[in-house]
């Protein structure tokens, strides 16, 4: 029987890699990387003598034949992808499905993770939260997964291009309501970026893209009751217009968990504020 390891390597800074993971990748009779160049660029600063292979979405179904062939001789086969954690937004899934089911022991090497590294700095609840990965290019298909999101309490963090960051920020606004969040751009590099605020305010800065790989951490819905009454509704709003709140923003926040249609609760901020709330 052989050893499938899955490895993970740095987001960034060649430095944020284990010696576990150094001895996994210079032991193995195998070595498959997303992409060989950035691999090979690891390689030469720890000064290992591997030979990666290409593994890609476009190739991994002949790979995983010489993987189990390399697997069922009890050799050792180890997985990289370009960065971070295999099979997170990386290919890999079947070649790991593939030796489980040949009988073979698959074995993680962790390490660092663009999703923990944003989380950790975001400033929001690390617990629970949800890991959405590249939303969908599709408009329709990314606003109907937003929505399924609106109501929920966990954080939520997603991956996104430079070129559709700005336009993922508005739909986020829209979608979920002007939430707290946070975008961290080029995570352990030496151009690290990250920004907090509400969405809106961060879609102002974003305009026009930015370079780089980008992390997004959004706030979870606040917990309120899923049945609200006219005097809890009207409390929140009074809370949140003492907090400092724009009606635009109170609306968006309460509309999923008060049922009620954020033209209407933009109606009931604006009297309540003139009343002196």
């Amino acid at each position: 029987m052989g050893t499938l390891h899955v490895v993970a390597t740095p987001i960034g800074n060649l430095e944020d890699v284990t010696l576990r993971a150094l001895r996994v990748i210079g032991e193995a009779d195998l070595l498959f990387a997303e992409d060989t160049r950035r691999t090979r660029k690891l390689l030469d600063r720890h000064r290992i003598e591997a030979r990666p292979l290409s593994l890609h979405a476009h190739n991994e179904q002949s790979r995983i034949d010489r993987a189990l062939k390399a697997l069922a001789g009890d050799g050792r086969v180890a997985l990289v992808s370009d960065a971070g954690t295999p099979l997170v937004s990386d290919p890999g899934e079947r070649l790991v499905a593939a030796a489980i089911a040949a009988g073979h022991r698959v074995e993680a090497v962790p390490g660092a993770s663009a999703i923990l590294a944003a989380l950790t700095v975001a400033g929001l609840p690390a617990e629970p939260f949800t890991f959405l990965g590249f939303l969908p290019r599709r408009a329709g298909e990314r606003k109907q997964v937003l929505e399924t999101y609106r109501s929920r309490v966990e954080t939520l963090v997603l991956f996104e291009s430079p070129k559709r960051i700005e336009k993922t920020l508005a739909e986020l606004v829209e979608a979920l309501g002007d939430r707290q969040a946070c975008v961290a751009r080029e995570l352990t590099k030496m151009h690290e970026e990250t920004r907090r605020g509400l969405l809106s305010e961060l879609v102002g800065h974003f305009t026009g893209g930015v370079p780089g790989e980008i992390t997004v951490v959004v706030a979870g819905a606040t917990e309120l009751p899923s049945e609200m009454g006219e005097g809890e509704v009207d409390a929140e709003i009074r809370e949140r217009i003492q907090a400092g709140q724009r009606p635009k923003e109170i609306a968006a926040a309460l509309a999923g968990p008060s049922g009620r249609a954020k033209r209407d609760l933009y109606a009931r901020v604006l009297a309540l504020r003139a009343e002196g709330a």
